[in-house]
């Protein structure tokens, strides 16, 4: 929503305050398939708010300085919103109040390396504070929260390497600090005045590949911490006869991400009034004849965001299902309140969110109201004063909605049943090797690899150059001791695909992963069980002529349009058979499916 010149991100953090919300709650926060659970299995429900400041209000012209030159007049000079005027502990108990147990804590880039002081004024209510760079500020603010106690693209005002090494800073920064829970990578991506962003073109442009890139290099620093992937929030020229829209998570059906570690991933979305599926939200300049959100029947919103965003949580037993965080969502309190068409949509919106359970965070939570004057779009207002004027003070329309979903009683609470990972694999263009224990072994040099999650074994391979991963079938999680890399016929025992080249694991081991070379199988990657593999019972599975995945198959579609084999869930694959006779390029042509 807020538009400045700075590269801005998010880190999420479990407020302390969370402690009386979500009573004995454990850090680090993971998942487990669409819910957010803690150390112990418990969900944390993440019913977050924006507390903007730290990554810029300035507008973009003008004099930085001048309140009249930030977004709606509110000035947070690099710090988050409300330090002039009003003490930490009275901000982060008005959080509490109104059932905030998680905070999205936006910063800017430039805060990283800029070492100019503060001035006093500007945190006149925190004397604490004086003295310090605005990071300094941002760790204060995170050590009294969380303590155990407007560019379009990523690498629009800076390059990818500089945005990674931003966040890898931060990261390290806060890593002792559990409760600094989530890194939530980028802002509403979208259109540059030239370009589209895309999801999986692997270009400079692609938000799929950068997000997959920072997202395991964040991991590789800290493997406690989740990451938080926003959707494409526009693409196209907002012009009537022009193609343009807001793809938001659909994408993340046919191509989702895998990450080094399988249960930290969580999804994200936006939705306001004034946007809509392809209207850019915009008046006059870039308006277009395409409803916005407000102007969408209750059932036509409903199926809008579950294209969009939330089938990524309400399906299960897919790729792709993981938590979905409506990380903004919010409307003004001045001027609505009666039968429009603003209010109506945040109604609906609540009550749809409350119904399907989905985490969420308004935007923002602080904001400035003096006599009754600003934006009003914030939870808890304040004036200049340090008086408040919020959501419990008495005359917001949006108390009892805003309570019915905090409070919601049919949510999900307490354990969380463990259910079985499915991630899939991608060589469309380069390496894919989502394990630890496998990062820096070049296995089969000069070839693109994959191999799955820790914890996973192969169950699914494409005709092209996907996989499907997954713990499925077996009592635990899968471990291996060795591996080894299969690029011959050494251990096939019996001609299981006559006439094809077999790679085949030897007995006790399992595929974890393969490499092809152009359209070419290369090699096959085998993992040395740990634990028995099965009375040792095999069948051969071809999809050269079509899919061959069993009826009613699990995993979700995770190369469309393309041949796939997959074997059962109490099965793994122990071998693949290729051939680069006339007319066949060593594509996959068969699986090996072994118990």
């Amino acid at each position: 929503m807020l538009r400045v010149r700075s590269t801005f991100f998010f880190l999420v953090a479990a407020a302390s305050l969370a402690r009386a919300l979500v009573p004995d709650w454990a850090a680090p926060l993971s998942t487990r398939g669409r819910y957010v659970v803690d150390a112990n299995g418990n969900r944390f429900k993440l019913k977050s708010g924006n507390w903007h400041g730290a990554s810029g209000t300035w507008e973009g012209s003008g004099d930085p300085n001048d309140d009249g030159k930030n977004h709606a007049g509110e000035n947070g000079h690099f710090m988050s919103l409300g330090l002039q005027y009003v003490s930490i502990d009275k901000l982060i108990d008005s959080f509490e109040e109104i059932g905030v147990n998680s905070i999205r804590l936006p910063f800017a880039s430039e805060i990283t390396t800029d070492t100019q002081i503060i001035k006093d004024e500007w945190v006149a209510a925190n004397p604490q504070l004086r003295g310090k760079t605005p990071l300094q500020v941002y760790d204060e603010v995170y050590r009294w929260c969380c303590s155990n106690d407007g560019n379009e693209r990523w690498n629009a005002s800076q390059d990818e390497e500089a945005w990674v090494q931003a966040w890898l800073f931060m990261v390290n920064r806060y890593k002792d600090n559990k409760r600094v829970a989530a890194a939530d990578l980028y802002n509403e991506v979208r259109r540059s005045i030239l370009d589209d962003p895309n999801w999986g073109l692997w270009d400079n442009h692609d938000w799929f590949r950068a997000a997959d890139n920072a997202a395991n290099r964040i991991l590789q620093a800290n493997r406690d911490i989740m990451i938080i992937v926003e959707g494409i929030n526009w693409y196209g020229i907002p012009v009537d006869g022009f193609d343009h829209g807001r793809p938001g998570l659909s994408p993340v059906r046919g191509l989702s991400h895998t990450l080094l570690s399988s249960d930290k991933l969580v999804y994200s979305a936006h939705f306001y009034s004034y946007t809509g599926p392809h209207h850019s939200g915009a008046t006059g300049l870039g308006e277009t004849t395409d409803a916005r959100y407000r102007d969408l029947s209750l059932d036509d919103l409903i199926a809008t965001y579950r294209d969009e965003a939330t089938y990524v949580a309400l399906d299960s037993d897919a790729h792709y299902v993981h938590p979905v965080w409506i990380s903004e969502f919010g409307i003004g309190r001045i001027g609505t309140g009666g039968d429009d068409a603003d209010s109506n949509w945040f109604r609906n919106t609540v009550n749809h969110f409350r119904d399907i359970d989905v985490d969420f965070a308004y935007w923002p939570l602080v904001g400035y109201l003096e006599n009754g004057n600003g934006n009003g779009w914030a939870l808890q207002n304040w004036n200049k004063a340090g008086e408040r004027d919020g959501l419990t003070d008495g005359n917001d329309w949006r108390k009892d909605l805003w309570m019915s979903l905090v409070n919601n009683t049919n949510e999900k609470t307490g354990p969380i049943d463990k259910v079985s990972v499915w991630r899939m694999l991608s060589l469309d263009h380069a390496d894919d090797v989502k394990s630890y224990g496998l990062l820096g072994n070049d296995w089969d040099n000069g070839a693109r690899k994959a191999t799955c999650p820790d914890g996973t074994r192969l169950i699914g391979v494409s005709r092209s150059s996907r996989g499907l991963c997954t713990d499925a079938g077996a009592p635990g999680p899968r471990t291996w001791s060795s591996t080894e890399t299969v690029w011959d016929e050494k251990h096939v025992e019996d001609d299981w695909a006559g006439g094809f080249t077999k790679y085949t694991c030897p007995a006790g081991s399992y595929m974890i992963g393969w490499g092809v070379r152009g359209a070419k199988l290369s090699t096959v990657l085998c993992g040395l069980s740990n634990e028995p593999l099965g009375a040792g019972e095999k069948r051969t599975l071809w999809f050269d002529q079509g899919d061959n995945r069993g009826d009613n198959p699990l995993g979700g579609d995770f190369s469309s349009g393309e041949n796939k084999g997959q074997c059962q869930p109490d099965e793994h694959i122990g071998g693949i058979a290729f051939s680069t006779s006339m007319f066949r390029q060593g594509n996959p042509a068969a699986i090996l499916c072994r118990k």
